[in-house]
């Protein structure tokens, strides 16, 4: 079955190009276009697309207020175009925490200088959240209590936030057995968690259930562009108990502080003293993923032989298994988030065909799981 898709966009000349690459793949079908948030909310209504390109910046209502709309009334998976700016990153990352799912650079030259292969990540993008849709696995989260941290009183900011759920904890939600017990995560050196498509609003899930008090030092790893890492771990940290920065050359691994891997280069962790310290190398030509969850992983299994604990949770692609992979041989353990859970289920399911998860966990779970361990 077609992916069914309605491109939203108040620039004429940009409706035409995404719908002219969108018509290269005869698996995706354009059904519609709109040229602001209010004509969005009624084509959605009428046309019941299975994805929705979104702009951000448009007249009469913005794409940030469309998403949250449309989540609320028809929820859909909804792929942002964004500038890579300061200020794009802080709306992108809006759009994101409204629910929408996914988001790429505007400049499709900002994909790849290849335009053949910007097309191709497009195409895939619109494919990968078409099949979300289609599975009927998209719900409204009820609302969380407000709480209050150390840093700042929060209030969640969006109710109606999508989250991607199996459709049997709609109607039977049941209790995860504990899987770690008090004091297990004092055997690990590190945790490690690798992400990409869905990732911005999976790692502030996990995040958010650790205490300030966590044990061990955490490395996050998020494909995403250089100019939105600062953003996005600026976010987490007012968000969480913990400590969230986006990592430098020369941070040390300390417990409780999770550092976030900058976007366009490389973080490996190295020796230093007992512990580790961060090294950000420039990435290769080579190397698709900047940061690479697989880089990452890679040094810390070699540091820390038989001491990682990784978690891999929702992405496109294969990155991450060949570090897990390396963290079990000496022992580290692996959890990955399930499929049910997953926006786009190939990182972890790469994983766990590779044999080499140790538990498949809810989204819901995993955090509150990680912080029984402590």
């Amino acid at each position: 079955m077609a992916v069914r898709v309605l491109v939203v966009d108040d620039s004429r000349f940009f409706r035409r190009r995404v719908e002219e690459i969108l018509a290269t793949d005869p698996q995706i079908t354009v059904i519609g276009t709109a040229e602001n948030g209010v004509e969005a909310i009624d084509k959605v209504t009428r046309l019941k697309p299975d994805v929705v390109t979104m702009d951000i910046e448009m007249p009469v209502m913005d794409g940030i207020t469309a998403v949250r709309r449309i989540m609320a009334s028809h929820p859909t998976p909804i792929l942002m175009f964004s500038s890579l700016t300061t200020d794009g990153a802080q709306a992108t990352l809006d759009a994101l925490e409204a629910g929408a799912l996914d988001f790429l650079p505007k400049k499709f030259e900002d994909i790849s200088k290849n335009r053949e292969e910007a097309s191709k990540v497009l195409c895939a993008r619109v494919r990968q959240l078409g099949v979300r849709k289609q599975f009927g696995v998209l719900r409204r989260p009820v609302a969380a209590p407000t709480r209050s941290v150390n840093k700042t009183v929060l209030a969640p900011k969006n109710a109606n936030a999508v989250q991607l759920v199996a459709p049997k904890r709609e109607s039977a939600p049941q209790q995860t057995a504990r899987i770690l017990q008090p004091g297990a995560l004092s055997k690990f050196s590190v945790l490690a968690i690798g992400t990409s498509t869905g990732g911005p609003i999976a790692l502030q899930e996990v995040l958010n259930k650790l205490p300030r008090e966590f044990p061990i030092p955490i490395v996050l790893v998020q494909h995403m562009p250089a100019t939105f890492t600062t953003a996005f771990a600026t976010r987490l940290d007012r968000l969480c108990n913990i400590e969230v920065k986006e990592a430098r050359d020369g941070d040390q691994l300390k417990p409780g502080l999770a550092l976030l891997a900058p976007g366009g280069v490389q973080m490996v962790i190295e020796r230093y003293g007992t512990g580790g310290v961060v090294r950000i190398k420039p990435a290769t030509a080579e190397q698709v993923y900047k940061p690479c969850v697989d880089v990452t992983f890679t040094s810390l299994a070699k540091l820390f032989p038989g001491k990682v604990f990784s978690v891999v949770l929702t992405g496109m692609g294969a990155d991450g298994r060949e570090g897990v992979r390396l963290i079990k041989k000496d022992g580290g353990l692996s959890w990955i988030q399930n499929e049910e859970t997953c926006v786009v289920y190939g990182m972890p399911g790469a994983v766990a065909e590779a044999g080499l998860a140790d538990q498949s966990l809810s989204l819901a779970d995993i955090g509150s799981q990680l912080a029984a361990g402590v």
